[in-house]
């Protein structure tokens, strides 16, 4: 059987899969990515993902991190949204759960499918892999760029000609040659609606993003209090930021109809409450988010999250909730309630009284200056 066939054979079993997007490109030493990446963490615009830093030498290339692999395998599963994620960007007290989020957990779905297709890859040809879904050392959109399903829009995120900015993105790397595809060129032209939507200036420049900056970064990745001076740009993002893929014109070739179903919207994600989420314990958010990617975050991130986008919201009825969280044994919701209830006028200064942990402290005492 030759390579050629065989690559068509895998992209045509890929689809039954549920991928809609498979490219190959050849394993090779392109310094172009590992140089940006170290461009990139020097300047600590990773934030506390002090996990990018530790492998940084296995990301740089796929030789790196597996030197026998050959061919490298992009993958692409469409979580087209039916609805625009912007339609909630006015409502107050509804908090926006990143799409990608609002399903089953994609880290569970992309993997299970690219085992199945690298079953019936070492069926049909042979030879070692390897497969990975965002969990390894991996820059899956460089390769996804030199595989041909898209290019690395101004925003850094995938943009694909069909699918537009939402694809979830995974690979198999093999030992075997595989025939590659051309790599995809950009195609943003002279458009920065990414840029310029952004709430809180994350894009110091195309094509550059500073994930301190990044409501996906703060809501997501980052553990400790969000710092003051981002908070109103967060507005009522709970989980995740969609508006830089949001505004992007290339969706309007995306299909929600080639939509993964798995990654269809649950009820209580689409647009959950901000007053429900501000009550939650480690029992109901567990039980809320079981088989989501939220659970990863735990429940105080979740509730320090709610708090900020309680202080946004302006609703003074969201008050008693985030009284209530006053006495939180977590510091940092502690301290996104004090700040909440300064910015809704409703925070009795009497109540930080006694309070030890300087972090509050100085939540505090922000609030009673204005």
């Amino acid at each position: 059987m030759t390579a050629d066939t065989l690559t068509q054979r895998l992209k045509t079993e890929a689809a039954r899969l549920g991928f809609v997007a498979c490219g190959v490109t050849r394993a090779i030493d392109d310094p172009l990515p590992g140089s940006r990446l170290a461009e990139w963490l020097g300047e600590g615009a990773h934030g506390s993902m002090d996990w990018m830093a530790a492998k940084a030498e296995w990301r740089a290339s796929p030789l790196a991190l597996w030197p026998e692999v050959r061919s490298v395998v992009a993958l692409g599963m469409s979580y087209a949204p039916t609805e625009d994620p912007m339609r909630l960007a006015a409502d107050p007290t509804t908090a926006r759960v990143s799409v990608y989020a609002q399903g089953q957990d994609y880290h569970d779905v992309v993997k299970k499918a690219l085992k199945a297709l690298a079953r019936w890859l070492v069926a049909e040809g042979g030879g070692a892999l390897k497969v990975f879904v965002d969990t390894a050392p991996v820059m899956e959109k460089p390769l996804a760029q030199a595989a041909g399903l898209g290019w690395q829009g101004k925003h850094t995120n995938l943009v694909s000609r069909e699918h537009g900015s939402w694809l979830l993105l995974g690979c198999i790397f093999t030992e075997l040659e595989l025939d590659p595809d051309p790599p995809s060129r950009d195609s943003c032209g002279s458009c920065d609606a990414c840029q310029q939507v952004c709430p809180t200036g994350a894009f110091p420049s195309p094509y550059r993003i500073d994930a301190r900056r990044c409501i996906s970064y703060l809501t997501i990745e980052h553990h400790g209090p969000i710092a003051r001076d981002l908070r109103v740009g967060i507005g009522n993002h709970v989980y995740g930021c969609d508006d830089c893929l949001s505004v992007c014109p290339w969706n309007k070739f995306a299909a929600s109809a080639h939509a993964n179903l798995a990654f269809a919207p649950r009820a209580e994600l689409a647009a959950p409450q901000v007053a429900d989420l501000l009550a939650l314990d480690d029992a109901a958010f567990r039980a809320v988010f079981a088989g989501s990617p939220i659970k990863r975050i735990g429940r105080d991130r979740m509730v320090r999250n709610a708090a900020i986008v309680a202080g946004n919201s302006g609703e003074a009825g969201l008050a008693p909730r985030l009284t209530a969280l006053l006495r939180d044994p977590s510091p940092v919701v502690r301290g996104a309630a004090v700040w909440a209830l300064g910015r809704l006028g409703a925070l009795d200064p009497a109540g930080g009284a006694g309070e030890s942990d300087p972090d509050v402290r100085a939540e505090w005492e922000a609030a009673l200056q204005g």
